[in-house]
């Protein structure tokens, strides 16, 4: 399988370390009123789709770069590959 990897360019997935749900980028505000709750939510519950998900990739053997990778899980064909940096920074704007 090849991660096109917005600075790199095609690169094969044996590079890259799986690391999960991508919605992991959007981590809960610790000071809120129900922290706790929405860390428990954070670390344990995790969805496992069929079809498009977001996942979060780490270039282990390269630049050591996070990445968020759009993933049909069905077919393994990927549809988009973006910064995490990227994705956090729009999440944060987004708020």
């Amino acid at each position: 399988m090849m991660i096109p990897h917005p600075l790199l360019g095609p690169r094969d997935a044996q590079e890259f370390v799986y690391l999960g749900d991508a919605s992991l980028v959007a981590r809960p505000d610790g000071m809120a009123e129900d922290a706790l709750d929405r860390f428990h939510d954070y670390l344990y519950l995790r969805d496992n789709p069929a079809g498009v998900h977001r996942e979060l990739w780490f270039h282990e053997h390269g630049d050591r770069s996070w990445l968020v990778v759009t993933r049909n899980t069905l077919t393994h064909e990927i549809l988009k590959a973006e910064l995490a940096r990227d994705v956090a920074l729009a999440l944060g704007r987004d708020r």
